[in-house]
């Protein structure tokens, strides 16, 4: 064991005791002792994030998983994918200082942010941080002035449009434009060693895995024209995190493989890479909501000929938190989080809901 875990990072629960169980036990505890102070609170299964590890292995025997730290900051979760082996996805220095508080070293962390604050490459230039995303010629000018020791992965655009968060808007370099990214590299002495990309979450086709495998194969060939000695591929995120997905992870392994065996078969000397939040912490954690008010209010409004008594209405629940705190996926992702009634005294309402790591 690498040494991150104590005993004192986990609540022990007797065998076949559920989240559930546990989630009824402490709102009930918490309605009895309390007058409606206490504020919503995540329990999380961490067990269930062990197995999602060992799934990966077991479906991407090839690639080295990497934990986006954004998804899902808690402490526990960091420790445990730290003892597991895992390396991390960092997006700026806060997220880098966390990582390397609980003792990870330098060398399992990639500020993969392809837009950084110049404060955020000294940062990572000073404490070791050496692996760095980059997809415009700004941001390669900021890292040949803070940080030219740097090695840095040219991030390319995908094909997400089906995807609920279209990152290519936003990030990854076209492929018209990689060889001019590469040629100024070059000139400035800046080490270029591979290439990634990310299919935005939520992609219904994993044939978008597949082409953007083809086209890292592209733009690697182009590297080694001009000099780079490119050795890394990082297949980014987007993998789904809970049963029921419309593409199982499955599937998406199964698309990945194959590519991987065409463009950049085993013994070609690249090592492969993802950068995986939700998958790992989707199913892990449920929040622990309470019901502050309710109202009937109905569904149409009623025309004069009808009587309001005979319109067909519904029940409005109101929590104590919201879509700009807990249920930000509410507004970002167009996920609807599904409640559990929980079991509770008879003044006070509980409910739990599923959801991705914040």
């Amino acid at each position: 064991m690498a040494g991150y875990l104590s005993e004192s990072d986990f609540v022990m629960v007797e065998e076949g005791f559920s989240t559930r169980d546990l989630l009824e036990e402490l709102t009930l505890g918490a309605s009895q002792a309390t007058t409606g102070k206490v504020a919503a609170f995540f329990v999380a299964d961490l067990g269930a994030v062990v197995r999602k590890h060992f799934c990966f292995l077991k479906y991407l025997p090839r690639v080295r998983p990497f934990y986006s730290v954004k998804c899902n900051s808690s402490l526990g979760v960091l420790k445990v994918l730290a003892e597991l082996g895992l390396g991390f996805s960092c997006a700026n220095k806060a997220e880098m200082e966390l990582v390397q508080h609980i003792g990870v070293p330098a060398s399992k962390i990639i500020c993969a942010n392809p837009c950084k604050q110049s404060a955020q490459i000294k940062y990572a230039a000073k404490h070791g941080v050496s692996l760095l995303s980059f997809d415009n010629e700004v941001e390669l000018a900021k890292v040949v002035r803070s940080h030219p020791s740097a090695k840095m992965v040219l991030c390319i655009a995908t094909q997400d449009s089906h995807s609920l968060s279209h990152l290519s808007l936003r990030f990854g370099a076209s492929l018209k434009s990689c060889r001019h990214l590469l040629e100024n590299a070059k000139k400035s002495h800046v080490e270029v060693v591979g290439v990634s990309f990310h299919i935005g979450s939520g992609c219904p086709d994993p044939q978008a895995y597949a082409q953007s495998i083809a086209d890292a194969r592209l733009v690697f060939q182009m590297g080694a024209e001009l000099g780079h000695t490119m050795n890394i591929l990082d297949l980014g995120g987007g993998f789904p995190g809970l049963e029921g997905a419309k593409v199982r992870f499955e599937e998406i392994a199964s698309v990945i493989n194959s590519a991987l065996d065409l463009y950049f078969p085993e013994g070609c000397g690249v090592d492969i890479l993802a950068e995986l939040g939700r998958y790992y912490v989707t199913s892990a954690f449920t929040v622990a909501v309470s019901i502050v008010a309710k109202k009937e209010v109905l569904l149409d409004q009623p025309s004069k000929e009808e009587e309001t008594s005979s319109a067909p209405k519904t029940i409005v629940y109101h929590l104590d938190e919201g879509v700009y705190g807990i249920f930000n996926s509410v507004l970002f992702d167009n996920i609807c989080p599904a409640p559990t009634l929980q079991k509770g005294s008879a003044s006070r309402a509980a409910g739990a809901c599923r959801r991705p790591g914040c």
